[in-house]
């Protein structure tokens, strides 16, 4: 059984973490879910959940307060962790170890523990000081994986764009899903086909 770490910040696209631990929550996959206090507001004002129902997807949930928690530790083994969304500040505090809350705090011990770290960072344009904080990580070893979509499937709601995104993430964790048909896939094919195109 795989046991992941979903923190969800206070970058916009709260939806991308709601989604991801919507269909983890059908899976054997244990979720240790922390949310800032920023990202519950931002689950309040982007979507229709409240705050308790979307904690209530996830096994085990912590205070944003609590650094004494089992994901403060390296010796409390998770197969790694994704910040979906992960907004520009709670990037800087990962990148400089900055640790001032449980999220960056966990997400410190799973970079020093060399355990997968996927960082949906959420924020557009980029100046060079965010992308010099995402280069630092990259070095680490950490994953960059802002939501942006693929059309090649032709998407037809809100719904497929960000499934796309969650489906992204659970294939780093080989996790199985049907949430966007792949690139060589029947689907696709035939799409080409009808436009008269190859692959």
């Amino acid at each position: 059984m795989k046991r992941i770490i979903v923190g969800i910040s206070g970058a916009t696209g709260a939806i991308y973490g709601i989604r991801l631990l919507e269909v983890l929550s059908k899976s054997d996959v244990e979720t240790h879910l922390v949310i800032t206090e920023a990202g519950e507001k931002t689950i309040l004002m982007e979507t229709d959940w409240k705050v308790e129902e979307v904690k209530a997807l996830a096994k085990i949930v912590y205070d944003i307060k609590d650094v004494g928690a089992d994901i403060a530790s390296g010796s409390f083994r998770v197969d790694g962790m994704v910040v979906m969304p992960c907004s520009i500040k709670s990037l800087s505090a990962i990148a400089n170890s900055f640790n001032l809350n449980l999220l960056i705090r966990a997400a410190d011990v799973t970079v020093k523990e060399r355990r997968k770290l996927i960082l949906a960072v959420r924020e557009t344009p980029l100046h060079k000081g965010h992308l010099n904080l995402m280069m630092n990580l990259a070095d680490l070893g950490v994953i960059i994986l802002p939501p942006i979509p693929a059309f090649y499937f032709h998407p037809k709601s809100m719904d497929d764009l960000i499934n796309h995104t969650v489906g992204k993430v659970l294939d780093l964790f080989h996790i199985e899903h049907d949430l966007f048909a792949r690139w060589g896939s029947t689907k696709v094919k035939n799409n080409l086909r009808k436009k008269g195109l190859n692959h």
